[in-house]
């Protein structure tokens, strides 16, 4: 047994100054021996699995406290090419290539080991990459965040975080996938009024999955900027929300699934997508399974992106919100289940004692409630309500940890939560804000009963799934105590990559 320090001492007294954040998500990929994970700050670490022992460090680009500063990102990759081995690390603002014996930086990659991820324009931001490249035969794609306005925030504009691929020996960019489309490209049309122009976030906050053998790259794309209010930003808006196969190679789009269509919910496609193969009525399918924040799990053939059982257009609630314009439809999957609650109706409420039901049910008459994609409603309607209470909330019921998948079963387990939230809007205050709603700082807090979540437990949850047949083989409550539900997303909060994660 043996464990390691987030940060080493030595970088600790490098830089003394150097204040790293306590969130470390990597994970280790292990390859002859040998494992490379990354830091807290994101630095390139080669370990030896038996005992933890450093075999080499990635040192700062440039030795100084900015270059010693860094995100953790959520994973690396390796490329192997005739006698060569190199790790890429996407580490803020750049792409990095190691050579994996020794830990020096490839001197034919790009500028001196590194290329740029920075996006031109006068909206771009730093590249704060959270999802890990991946490599694909001699391709290393990449996709992240720019940090720019955000989910909660007052502007509508912000730069399209968009996939490229880069050759792996030279570090050039081979191609770029437009998340926002582009005129003359397919899904222009769906960003109404001229959107596209300024329209933008749309990265991969997660980890991005690929079949080496069709040379198939599957990137899991997030909410809009401003993900709560949509008026600005009529149409579906593609390719939010959305699985999109590209091929590597080339960055041309193989096919996409929108999973929630012109989201004022901050329901991303967000976890990992996972490759297997099912059986279904006895025919082999070389699938991809996509979860989602609503907590519907979505199977696909991984070839042409046709589901493996139908899935259903089905009506949806109207916003009462001035110039909002939802989809009239959203695609229900019909197999599986969904792995966790969805919507928010008396009948979610708990109710251990009588009296508490009494109290759960006037705690929420303020609130509007209604089955899922019942959407955000103002601080102050006509009707008096301060706002929509439902579940899943921003944070969703399935997000980047949810799934495993084991192909000798055909079994996906699902990792999920109820967690609410309210969505609230208010004009936005500031002679900055370009949006027409937000959610305000002031807005209402899902409401508890003397610190006690006011659903129904379980609050979180494994959900086996027999893919073979699209249906739950077990549900088991997972956690250890409560859970807190989660409340607004305040203008100009965090992104999902700060997010407390409750059990």
């Amino acid at each position: 047994m043996w464990r390691r320090p987030g940060l080493e001492p030595e970088l600790k007294e490098d830089f003394p100054g150097l204040r790293p954040g306590n969130n470390l998500r990597s994970t280790p990929i292990m390859v002859e021996g040998r494992l490379f994970l990354t830091n807290l700050v994101g630095l390139l670490r080669a370990v030896d699995p038996s005992n933890g022992e450093t075999l080499w460090s990635q040192a700062p680009f440039e030795p100084t406290i900015e270059e010693a500063r860094g995100l953790s990102p959520r994973g690396v990759d390796l490329w192997t090419g005739g006698e060569q081995q190199r790790v890429f690390l996407a580490r803020d603002n750049y792409l990095y290539s190691v050579d994996a014996p020794s830990g020096e930086l490839d001197g034919d990659f790009g500028d001196q080991g590194r290329v740029s991820l920075r996006l031109p324009g006068p909206l771009a931001g730093d590249f704060a990459v959270t999802a890990g490249p991946i490599v694909v035969g001699d391709v290393v794609v990449v996709t992240g965040f720019t940090g720019g306005a955000g989910d909660g925030g007052s502007k509508k504009e912000a730069t399209p975080e968009d996939v490229r691929g880069y050759d792996v020996r030279t570090g050039r960019r081979l191609w770029t996938f437009h998340v926002v489309p582009r005129p003359g490209e397919p899904g222009n049309e769906t960003w109404g009024d001229g959107s596209w122009e300024y329209s933008g976030d749309l990265g991969s906050w997660c980890c991005l999955s690929a079949d080496e053998e069709l040379g198939y790259v599957y990137a899991q794309i997030s909410a809009p900027t401003a993900a709560y209010y949509g008026g600005h930003r009529p149409g579906d808006n593609l390719y939010s929300n959305s699985l999109v196969a590209l091929n590597a190679r080339t960055g041309e789009r193989i096919w996409h699934f929108q999973m929630v269509r012109h989201d004022v919910w901050e329901w991303d496609t967000v976890g990992p997508a996972t490759v297997g193969e099912i059986t279904i009525d006895g025919k082999r399918i070389d699938a991809v399974m996509q979860p989602s924040k609503t907590g519907f799990l979505y199977v696909f053939d991984r070839r042409t992106g046709e589901p493996v059982w139908p899935i259903e257009e089905r009506a949806v609630p109207g916003s009462r919100v001035p110039g909002e314009r939802l989809s009239p439809t959203q695609p229900f999957p019909t197999k599986p289940p969904p792995f966790d609650r969805q919507g928010f109706v008396e009948s979610d409420l708990i109710d251990f004692t009588p009296e508490l039901r009494a109290r759960a049910l006037e705690l929420v008459k303020p609130f509007r409630l209604g089955p899922i994609f019942t959407p955000p409603g103002l601080m102050d309607d006509e009707q008096g309500k301060i706002g929509t209470l439902t579940n899943p909330g921003w944070w969703g019921t399935g997000n980047w940890h949810t799934g495993a998948f084991d192909p000798e079963t055909g079994v996906y387990y699902a990792v999920s939560h109820t967690w609410p939230s309210v969505y609230s809007l208010k004009q936005p205050e500031g002679s900055d804000a370009t949006l027409g709603y937000v959610v305000g700082s002031d807005s209402p807090d899902v409401p508890t009963l003397d610190g006690l979540p006011i659903v129904k437990p379980p609050y979180g949850r494994i959900t086996a799934i027999d893919l073979h047949r699209g249906e739950h083989v077990w549900m088991a409550a997972n956690g250890d105590r409560r859970a807190t539900p989660g409340g607004r997303r305040a203008a100009g909060a965090a992104g999902d990559e700060d997010a407390a994660v409750h059990r």
